[in-house]
């Protein structure tokens, strides 16, 4: 880590640490570092939304955005929920879930949910992630912010989790992990769709998805989620909007 700095972010002061270069979790070949800033007890809702807005991200008590050396692909996206519009496969993936219900409620992580989550991690990613409960629990389950665990059932089975951040006009997917014998629900759009579906019922503006990678199929699959908008240059702005890119694709 380099030393700390004194930066402002449209005036928000932050003392930043940048990471040191890494392998990019995204793309491969790629060699990745972030700037980040350490939050103790508190971050106010209102001052992580400005935070996303000039994008960054949380993660346990850090916020974080990428600042790779000659790379800009890392792209914050976010969801204006009065038009979203639902694509075809979509409309399919809600009504394979009728027996899904939700819970809502302070993030804990139980045995059920850690076994769930060993699995998911086998099934789902290529042994870069720590596979630690410690880890697990500095990563989703400690938050100085406002933050919300929803649990996916079918029956008693979890068959779901999504950590989700609570700021005044948006709601942030921070993680979703789910079991993966229950993978041809397609949780993982099911949850997107739930979470933006809240954010319709209770009047929240925005549903912010984190980062879109256009060449990463875990990370591209936001763009089917519309329509968006991407982070420019602290700038919200359309697909067609955003300066020097094709604008994603999605499905109608």
């Amino acid at each position: 880590m380099n030393p700390a700095e004194e930066n402002r972010e449209g005036g928000i002061r932050l003392r930043l640490l940048r990471d040191e270069p890494h392998r990019c979790p995204y793309l491969p070949g790629k060699i990745a570092m972030d700037e980040f800033a350490w939050f103790g007890e508190t971050l106010s809702g209102e001052l992580y939304e400005a935070l996303m807005n000039r994008g960054f991200r949380r993660s346990g008590h850090i916020v974080y955005r990428p600042i790779c050396d000659g790379c800009r692909e890392c792209i914050s996206i976010r969801v204006p929920v009065s038009g979203f519009r639902p694509s075809r496969s979509q409309r399919r993936v809600w009504k394979r879930n009728p027996d899904v219900t939700v819970e809502a409620g302070d993030p804990v992580l139980t045995d059920e949910k850690w076994s769930l989550f060993q699995r998911y991690l086998s099934y789902q990613h290529d042994g870069s992630m720590s596979n630690s409960r410690e880890s697990l629990e500095n990563f989703l389950y400690r938050s100085p912010t406002s933050t919300v665990e929803m649990t996916y059932r079918a029956g008693a089975k979890i068959v779901g989790v999504g950590i989700v951040d609570v700021t005044p006009a948006g709601l942030s997917s921070v993680y979703f992990y789910f079991e993966p014998a229950e993978a041809a629900r397609s949780p993982g759009v099911f949850s997107a769709l739930y979470e933006i579906e809240v954010c319709r019922r209770e009047g929240i503006a925005y549903w912010y998805g984190g980062y879109y990678v256009r060449d990463c199929r875990r990370m591209n699959y936001k763009a089917n989620f519309g329509p968006y908008e991407l982070l420019n240059d602290g700038v919200w702005r359309t697909p067609e909007q955003h300066a020097g890119r094709a604008a994603p694709g999605g499905e109608p």
